[in-house]
């Protein structure tokens, strides 16, 4: 994510829009908006590891290797989020097409439901988002 600031030209921001999209996808963000990025995106990475180590510990906790339970939930976050990208189909939606009424995932997502997951990364992000607003003003 970048933010150009007043003092840069449209022809400035065209270009390290440019340059930074040839290295991969590049928003052009508020600079109000990069402690959120950083919250989001530049922390994001950790609390998907985690995620994918929880997991591998549930496939290990049911009785599969650790190899075989790590690989199984990473490719699971790999499939899921190509899914999201290639599709353009909000999560939600994608989640209640691999839902059955009464069936593992659902019954699975509303585990996750009841342990607070979504609300957990939420915070995470608007944690993180503080913390870089913190170490902003230093």
């Amino acid at each position: 994510a970048y933010a150009p600031n007043a003092a840069c030209s449209a022809a400035d921001a065209a270009t390290v829009g440019s340059l930074l999209g040839a290295l991969g996808t590049a928003f052009k963000v508020k600079e109000a908006d990069l402690d959120a990025v950083t919250g989001l995106s530049g922390s994001g990475p950790a609390y998907v590891f985690q995620f994918i180590e929880a997991l591998s510990d549930g496939g290990v906790r049911a009785g599969l290797t650790r190899p075989i339970a790590t690989a199984l939930a990473a490719k699971t976050v790999r499939g899921a989020a190509t899914m999201v990208l290639q599709t353009g189909k909000h999560p939600g939606e994608l989640k209640d097409q691999v839902t059955s009424p009464g069936g593992t995932t659902i019954t699975g997502v509303h585990a996750l439901e009841q342990g607070g997951m979504r609300a957990a990364v939420m915070n995470a992000v608007l944690a993180a988002t503080a913390r870089s607003r913190e170490l902003g003003k230093k």
